[in-house]
Parts: C-alpha cells; sequence; structure tokens
C-alpha cells in the first residue's frame, strides 16, 4: 500500500441522512475515494434502514477487512415507537396492516412491559429484512406476497430506558448487541400491550467508540475539499481492543505467514498485532501455543 493510499486507511463516522439507503452512502464516498485514490473499496459495518439516521459506519481501503470487528460491538439507538399501528416491514415506511384504540395506555403500563425484553432474548427478525431463507432474502419473499417462517435469532438487549411518553408515542433510548432489530423490538412490544406498534423514527446513536457527536454529515463530507481528514484511523478506532506491539524480527515474521509465540494464558483467542510504527498490521489468532497470523492487512513495503 503506498504511502498516499494509507492515507485513506481507516473508518468514516458518518451521520445518515434519512431518505438514504446505506448503499447509496457508501456509494457516494467510493466516489471520491476512487477521485481521490483510483481504489473503490469503501464497506459498511453494519447498514442502517434508509429511515434511520445517525452512525454509519464505513470502513476504507484496507479496513474494509475489519468491518466484521467493527460490527461485533454494542449499538445505541433512540427510538420512537407509534403505538395502536401496527405495518407489515413494522415501522413507519409500510403498509398499514392493522389499526387498534392505544388511548388507554400509561407510562407506567409502557415501562412495565419492556421489562420482559432486557437481556438474553429470543427475537423474530422481520420479514422485510435482508436476512436469507433458502437462499433468498425475506425482503424479495415479502413483496412477491410470500410469508414464511421466520427463526428467532439470539440478541441481548443490554439496557432500555423510557426517555419520552407522549400518548401514543414513546421514545426509547435501547442499548443492544449486533443483530437486533429495533422495528422487532417496537412490533413485539405493540404485541405485549395488545394494542399493536410500529417503529416511527430511529436515530443510531452509537456503535461502539463511534458516537453521533463525532459524526460528519454526508453533505458536509462530500463538499470537504480536505474530507480525509475525517478518516478515523484503525488505531484510535480499536484503541480499546486487546493488542501485540510486534518487534521488527516479530512483524516479519507475520508478513511471511510464521508462527509467534504466545506467551500468556490470560490473551483472548483473537488479538490485534501492531507494526514497530505502530499501525494495525495484522489480526492473528490462536493455534495451541502459538499466534498464527489471520489477517495482514499492511503488505510488505
Amino acid at each position: 500500500m503506498s504511502d498516499d493510499a494509507h492515507a485513506y486507511y481507516g473508518f468514516l463516522n458518518i451521520n445518515k441522512p434519512t431518505g438514504m439507503t446505506s448503499h447509496d452512502v457508501v456509494a457516494r464516498v467510493r466516489r471520491i475515494l476512487r477521485a481521490a485514490t483510483g481504489s473503490k473499496k469503501v464497506g459498511h459495518a453494519g447498514t442502517l434502514d434508509p429511515m434511520a439516521t445517525g452512525v454509519l459506519v464505513l470502513c476504507l481501503q484496507q479496513a474494509t477487512r475489519l468491518s466484521e470487528y467493527a460490527m461485533r460491538s454494542t449499538k445505541v439507538y433512540r427510538a420512537e415507537v407509534h403505538f395502536g399501528i401496527t405495518t407489515d416491514s413494522y415501522d413507519a415506511e409500510g403498509a398499514i396492516t392493522a389499526e387498534r384504540d392505544a388511548s388507554h395506555l400509561t407510562q407506567a403500563e409502557v415501562e412495565a412491559a419492556l421489562l420482559p425484553f432486557i437481556g438474553d432474548i429470543d427475537q423474530v427478525p422481520p420479514m422485510y429484512s435482508a436476512i436469507k431463507k433458502d437462499g433468498k432474502k425475506l425482503y424479495e419473499l415479502a413483496r412477491q406476497g410470500k410469508s414464511v417462517e421466520v427463526e428467532a435469532r439470539p440478541v441481548t438487549i443490554h439496557h432500555i430506558v423510557l426517555v419520552r411518553w407522549q400518548a401514543p408515542k414513546a421514545t426509547l433510548l435501547v442499548t443492544c448487541s449486533p443483530g437486533t432489530y429495533i422495528r422487532s423490538l417496537a412490533y413485539d412490544l405493540g404485541e405485549q400491550l395488545g394494542v399493536g406498534a410500529h417503529l416511527s423514527g430511529l436515530v443510531r446513536e452509537r456503535s461502539g467508540g463511534f458516537n453521533l457527536a463525532n459524526a460528519v454529515s454526508l453533505d458536509d463530507l462530500l463538499e470537504d475539499e480536505d474530507w480525509q481528514r475525517h478518516i478515523i484511523s484503525p488505531e484510535v478506532a480499536f484503541a480499546d481492543e486487546p493488542a501485540l506491539h510486534l518487534s521488527e524480527e516479530a512483524w516479519q515474521d507475520v508478513l511471511y505467514g510464521r508462527f509467534l509465540p504466545r506467551e500468556s494464558d490470560d490473551l483472548p483467542e483473537e488479538i490485534f498485532a501492531y507494526t514497530p510504527a505502530g499501525q494495525l498490521g495484522a489480526i492473528l489468532c490462536q493455534r495451541g501455543q502459538n499466534w498464527k497470523p489471520h489477517k495482514v492487512l499492511l503488505p510488505q513495503e
């Protein structure tokens, strides 16, 4: 990787605007990266629905190989739930499937109904999702009018706080594991209360170490001639992850695929490895009493 290309190795913390898909945002950033470097290597670390706004983490250059590590972190969402109306997509963009009277709901009833959803739960994803069933995406089947049984998936909801109640809408602050569908949470909460509900608004406020307060709007990024200054290096993004700082000799061993001795049993089975220059150069995984190079991110100079 050239020095110029290395300057673009990292992450962008984008405040996604409403009405755009995550892939739309990726395409916009791909254009400016291609203009700067000739490369089109841009990916994301977890999508947001078009209706949603907030933190969308993009991976540039070799950081595309780190997306799975950025995706596995805890998420925080601010969600608006509208009681009394259900939709086929579980959000405000879907067709209304039922309307029920929710005028009797109280704040205390909503808060009590939240309790069963806190902790390790099995959650059924919505039909309008990118999850595949027999090789086909669920939303494709839904658009064809087909209904299939969707298997529940284990997720963890660490906290739910009711931050605002203005009947028939509740604003929730949800801290959860990756893979949690806030649309399903809204739907299930409505069913729990017997009135139905859908997700009428969603903001992702945090994804791991990426916060909304530090996010850049897509328009500001695209209009900035020095846009690469917004790139967050992997060293900063993963600063709290367990790591090894390698000597020059050990780094050369990694580059050639050689094993390194694992000198402590207290370390995790997978670890970030930094070059002598302090750059995130590889991911190592445990193989017996050794470290095996799993992903080498920086090529030999």
